[in-house]
């Protein structure tokens, strides 16, 4: 079943983070996955808003936490640590 990774993110160093978006974007779609919400307006309910929010629809959860520890992805990994403040989940798709 296809699978969401859905990330909130405040960014708190700008360059770091855009090294880290460069790298991160190439990652992500090697291992199938595609952005289908990338930073656009939103509306927080509950919980603690992040001003950055991404979604990205992967094959499965597997594929997705494949893309996650992949060596590429945990490249561009080491450029968002310390630059921002994030939660990153997955979670599957039931049709």
């Amino acid at each position: 079943m296809p699978a969401l990774w859905i990330a909130h993110v405040t960014v708190t160093d700008d360059e770091a983070y855009g090294k880290y978006a460069k790298l991160a974007g190439p990652a992500i779609a090697k291992h199938g996955g595609a952005f289908i919400a990338r930073g656009g307006r939103f509306v927080q309910l509950e919980g603690k808003e992040r001003p950055r929010n991404v979604v990205a629809r992967f094959p499965s959860v597997e594929a997705a936490e494949t893309c996650y520890h992949s060596p590429e992805y945990q490249e561009a990994l080491n450029h968002a640590r310390g630059a921002s403040e994030r939660e990153l989940l997955i979670v599957e798709i039931t049709e």
